[in-house]
């Protein structure tokens, strides 16, 4: 059964990613992941049930096993990893694979504030500033949850950006990023 589980969830995974959750339905995913859906109904009591799967495994792989461990391993100093993040996000943007923020997607692919996968994906960019946060607390920025959130700006916006096209994104957020960051050393007293 959990080789059922994984198999759907993998493949949910990569078509939730690349569509949206919208454009894909239950029967697409059973087909292509090659079970029944009695299998799928076992294992998730709904799609939501799925989308919320989905997003807690994009957390695991995407903002956890490559975003922070990539920035991890480029920089040991608190601020060169915040301005690492727009690195990795360039040569993200630069491949086929680059499908923007499903977080970002899921939320604003669905309207009623109160469901599961919408509040979901709020959480998990949460779980972003969280990071971030931690990373301003380390360099020494006063208010570092202002901060943090300042940041998430930043790359949100650059995600969108490259989604409409503008290759310079990562480069130019993390412009911004060093302006921001020179902005709240010399308001510390820094």
């Amino acid at each position: 059964m959990a080789a059922g589980r994984e198999r759907i969830l993998d493949t949910a995974y990569e078509l939730f990613s690349r569509h949206g959750v919208r454009a894909v339905g239950v029967d697409r995913i059973i087909e292509e992941a090659g079970t029944a859906k009695m299998t799928l109904y076992r294992n998730f009591a709904s799609k939501d049930e799925l989308v919320v799967a989905f997003l807690a495994q994009r957390e695991e792989r995407w903002t956890r096993g490559w975003l922070q461990a990539e920035v991890e391993r480029r920089a040991d100093d608190p601020r060169a990893r915040l301005l690492a993040i727009f690195d990795v996000f360039g040569e993200w943007f630069a491949t086929p694979e680059f499908e923007g923020c499903s977080f970002i997607n899921v939320m604003l692919e669905l309207d009623d504030r109160e469901e599961p996968a919408r509040r979901a994906s709020v959480q998990h960019l949460a779980n972003i500033r969280e990071f971030l946060e931690r990373l301003a607390t380390e360099a020494g920025f006063a208010d570092p949850d202002g901060f943090a959130r300042q940041w998430h700006l930043l790359m949100k916006g650059s995600i969108v950006a490259a989604a409409e096209g503008d290759v310079l994104a990562a480069k130019r957020a993390q412009e911004l990023g060093a302006l921001l960051m020179n902005a709240r050393s010399s308001t510390r007293g820094a």
